[in-house]
């Protein structure tokens, strides 16, 4: 059972990436269940259409939608921003969900691999919808980070725009995951007293499909002892709808529960900063 707060959602509109397997499968699964009005954005339009197809319509909600979205290119993640825009909807709720380990490469606009699509992609997606949320508060944004972030030693500027330096990729995508935190902290600052909030997570180590550039065999060994799918989405389920949590902002949280991040995580200059070069980047890549 995944359900955090069983209330209605009737009348609200979710976003979500990378919905079309793993926990932000079940968390859209959830949220239509519960009457909200979703959207799923995915690599692979296909792939997202017969991840629609195992959705039981829930008796208050509209027929969840799929977008298409590859965070991993920036004239993607516009597209997908205008095309949904378009539809003159409220947004609610974005999860930032997609994301994945384990994967070597560059973007096609410049960023390390899991850098660029972990964060700069949902980066550049949330500043260009959030006009719509802040017009829709109350509002939430939820950001899947990990706790893999605390093995982040740390930002390396000029590595984020080179290819992946290691063989397994991980040490990245801590850094990615660290990315997360902080640009959920920084992005609550900027909103207060907008009646947007913001919130990261940590689901569990969960056994999904973010694994799936991992090297064999390692990735057989590491997905041994993770969650479901189910256990997964309690946490990203529980930030996006609890009522306990809805003028909280900023925070992280694991299983459940807010949790202090790693001493990096809480530098706020450190998080400006990113932000900025984050902004910068995405100038100079327009």
């Amino acid at each position: 059972m995944t359900t955090v707060d069983g209330g209605s959602l009737r009348g609200r509109v979710a976003l979500i990436t990378g919905a079309n397997t793993g926990i932000g499968l079940v968390t859209a699964r959830e949220l239509v269940a519960r009457g909200a009005q979703v959207f799923i954005a995915c690599r692979s339009l296909e792939r997202a259409q017969a991840a629609l197809a195992t959705m039981p319509a829930g008796a208050d909600a509209p027929v969840p939608e799929a977008l298409p979205l590859d965070l991993g290119r920036l004239d993607s993640v516009r597209q997908c921003a205008r095309a949904w825009l378009a539809r003159g909807l409220p947004l609610h709720l974005l999860i930032n969900n997609a994301g994945l380990a384990g994967a070597r490469g560059l973007t096609g606009s410049g960023f390390e691999l899991a850098f660029g699509v972990n964060h700069i992609g949902h980066f550049l997606l949330t500043q260009l919808l959030l006009e719509r949320l802040r017009a829709s508060a109350p509002a939430r944004i939820v950001t899947v980070a990990s706790k893999a972030h605390y093995r982040a030693r740390g930002l390396d500027w000029a590595a984020l725009r080179r290819p992946t330096a290691t063989r397994s990729g991980l040490p990245e995508y801590s850094v990615s995951k660290l990315a997360n935190v902080l640009f959920s902290a920084e992005l609550a600052r900027r909103l207060a007293g907008s009646g947007v909030t913001t919130y990261a997570l940590h689901p569990g180590v969960v056994a999904s499909d973010v694994w799936r550039q991992v090297p064999w065999p390692l990735r057989a060994l590491i997905k041994l002892t993770m969650l479901s799918t189910e256990e997964g989405a309690r946490t990203t389920l529980h930030c996006a709808t609890a009522p306990v949590v809805a003028h909280d902002s900023g925070l992280y949280y694991d299983r459940c529960r807010p949790k202090e991040p790693s001493r990096l995580a809480r530098d706020g200059v450190l998080a400006a900063e990113l932000w900025q070069r984050s902004e910068a980047w995405l100038r100079d890549a327009a």
